[in-house]
Formats: C-alpha cells, structure tokens, sequence
C-alpha cells in the first residue's frame, strides 16, 4: 500500500481522540498503532508491515470524510478488532478460501457493532445473514457460511439445470452475482494483506500485540473502564495475554532486524560512476550481536541451556559476541562466537547483578544488537545505543524488577 503524502481532506489523525473519548480501550489501542492517509484502498484496512512487524492502520480520507462520527467510530472499532482477535496475522485456518475467511471474520467483529456501522455492512441477523445468531466467533461464522455456500451453489445448478432445458443461458451468480455461493458485496475494509508476513514476522506481531494490548488493559483498570467492550470479549482478550510466543522465532527476528550494512571493496561490482578507475563495493549484512549472560545463581542451568542451544542453530545469521558479567564484565572472559562453532553453557563468574556493567560494554564497542539473559532482579540500566531485548523465564517477565518499554520474552525451560 502506497502511502498519501499532504493529503488533509481528511486527517484521522486529529479525531480519534475525539472519537474514541467513551471507548478509553480503543482509545488505548489507537495511540499504539500508526494510522496513515491512502488513495491505495476505497475505505480502510489494517496489516503488519513486512519490515518492521509493527500493526498499522491505512485508511482513505476521501471515504472517511463522507461518514458520520457515529460510523468513523464503529470502523476505528472494526479495524481494532480485526488486530485483537489476530485476523491480520496467521488465524486463518489452512486451506481456506480468503473471500469465505474474510466474510466470516467480519461476521464475528460486526456483531459487537450492530448499528454504528455504514449501511450494506455483512451483519448476523440482517440481509442474507438474517438466519445467522449474533457474538459468534469467526470459526463458527465459517462453518455457517461453508453451508450457505453449498445451499446456494446447490441451488444455482438446480436453476441452471431448468434452465438449459428451456433453452436459456444460465447465469452463474450465487447468492448474489459472485459465482461462489456468497453474496457480493458487504465487507467495506480491505483485507488483502492480511498474513503477507513470514512466519517469524507474524510471531514478533503477536508479541507485540500482546504487549499492546497489555498496556491498554491496564489503563481500563486504572481509568474508567473499558467502554463499550462487552464481557465475552474482554474476557477473550486478558486470556489471550497469558499465551505464550515462539520465542526463537522472536530470537530469530531481533537478529535480523538487528543487522546493519558493512561495506568492503571488491572487483566482483564495478563503481557506477568511475567503473574502470575504482573497484566496486559489495555490501554483506551480518548483525553483530552482544549475549549478556546474567552469572548469578537465580538464572537456572535449564535456562542456559535452553538459551545456548538455540545459539547454535542462529550462529549461522549472525556473529556472537558472549559477555558474562555479574556487577562487573571481566573483558578476559568476553569471547566471539563464530560461525559454526558449537557452545556449551557455562558459569565463569559468581555474583549479584548490574546491568549497568553489560550495557556500557555494549555501548563502547559499538554492536548492532544487545540480548540480555537474565532474572531481571537488578535495578534498571541506562539506554542502550543499539537495539536491546531482554529473556527470562515467564515467572520472571512477569515480574520484573523494573519497568521498561524493551521487549521482555520469555525462554521455555
């Protein structure tokens, strides 16, 4: 999706705070999530960008300058749950056809929506739907929709069928013209990039939704409440907080993420500008990653063991650099590790805890990426000059000693 740029027919920008001012937990979600001005898409949409994992939603200003506040306020809602209930990521069960994944999903969201949408929206109860219950979930709306389906297509070979015999051409049109058994129209949002991402992607997503929503619970239950949110779906999201994440994916995508462009000159690309007075240069990427190593004795030997396996595997992406510390790094102990070399874990210090230490070591030497195994039972460092993520055990994240907007994942042991 191509991006707007000076478009103020319309900015959203400017009234979502003034939409969402009885709804404090979209308002909550909306301050987290970029939202940008398109022509790309004839209303709305919501998606992970590929390169930064990030949610964002995209929108139209030309279509939502023509809508009421009352139905600005029902799509900020439809696309906000189209993120929490993990549409725009991996939920979409395998071999499923999109267009029947799409109408279900939007089945589930607008029955918690019933009449702040614009007209000719899918909704259970209403049009073609009008045998459909309402507070579904989208799994369920399928299989409705699955039987719909094979009614209509049932029904329009019957016809077909009546008709050849009389001598006319039979029109392939479903419900409604669409040829699939499923009415034309209805869904007003785009959802054509919804799972574009790796699966690596779509885990870092997952997680920093989880982290997303989080926040934004917790300023329900510290403010005024969550609004309109019904209790079903409440309940749906805080349990949804309590699953777990692939952490090596996550692993994996801080690596990549983490990497920047080196430089070295080379014959193998000729310089544009001056082809046959200097060489060309070849850019690799190769992430230089520093591994904090907590040395105290409340980080198990199962969580370094878990940790260093995975290592191994990842040495491949990037080159490690191990810094085992405790109030202190000790530079003798600090060794690379190369590619396609195997570690075991190890304890070579013993002590109490200071992240300080680690994190001016980091700063000095000037790495790409910073990963701290750790209990977190330590006060909280000074800023990092490179990317920074902590990994602990889950009784620990979700405990920690401080608070910190770095990401915190959890290691299975």
């Amino acid at each position: 999706m191509e991006e707007t740029k000076n478009d103020t027919s319309f900015d959203l920008n400017m009234h979502t705070a003034r939409l969402l001012m009885q709804e404090p937990f979209f308002a909550a979600l909306s301050r987290r999530i970029n939202k940008s001005a398109t022509k790309s898409v004839p209303t709305a949409g919501v998606r992970v960008n590929p390169n930064t994992s990030q949610f964002e939603m995209v929108y139209n200003p030309e279509f939502f300058d023509k809508l009421s506040d009352e139905h600005r306020t029902g799509v900020l809602k439809h696309e906000f749950y189209h993120i929490i209930f993990e549409h725009v990521t991996d939920r979409k069960p395998k071999d499923i056809n999109p267009r029947i994944w799409n109408f279900a999903t939007d089945l589930s969201i607008n029955s918690h929506l019933q009449g702040m949408l614009p007209e000719g929206c899918l909704m259970p109860g209403e049009g073609p739907f009008a045998d459909f219950p309402t507070g579904l979930s989208a799994e369920a709306y399928l299989e409705l929709l699955k039987k719909m389906q094979k009614d209509n297509q049932d029904k329009q070979s019957g016809d077909e069928g009546e008709k050849d015999e009389e001598g006319e051409q039979g029109e392939c049109s479903g419900s409604g013209g669409s040829g699939d058994g499923l009415p034309d129209d209805g869904q007003f949002d785009s959802h054509d990039e919804w799972g574009q991402g790796d699966s690596t992607s779509n885990e870092i997503a997952k997680e920093r939704l989880k982290d997303i929503v989080k926040k934004a619970s917790e300023e329900c239950e510290r403010g005024s409440g969550w609004g309109t949110v019904p209790a079903d779906v409440r309940r749906n999201i805080l349990d949804n907080l309590k699953t777990r994440v692939d952490w090596k994916k996550v692993l994996r995508y801080f690596i990549k993420t983490s990497t920047r462009a080196n430089k070295r000159s080379t014959v193998k690309r000729l310089n544009k500008r001056y082809a046959y007075i200097h060489s060309g240069s070849k850019v690799t990427r190769r992430a230089r990653i520093a591994i904090s190593i907590d040395q105290s004795g409340s980080v198990s030997d199962e969580m370094l063991a878990a940790f260093f396996s995975e290592l191994n595997k990842l040495a491949k992406l990037a080159t490690f650099t191990v810094v085992p510390f405790d109030t202190r790094v000790d530079e003798s102990l600090v060794y690379e590790w190369k590619q396609g070399q195997h570690h075991k874990a190890e304890r070579v210090m013993c002590g109490g805890t200071c992240f300080n230490a680690p994190t001016e070591y980091v700063n000095k030497k000037g790495f790409d990426g910073h990963i701290l195994l750790t209990d977190l039972m330590a006060p909280k460092p000074k800023a990092s000059k490179c990317q920074r993520m902590w990994m602990t055990t889950k009784y620990y994240a979700d405990r920690p000693y401080f608070k910190t907007n770095e990401r915190i994942l959890a290691v299975d042991v």
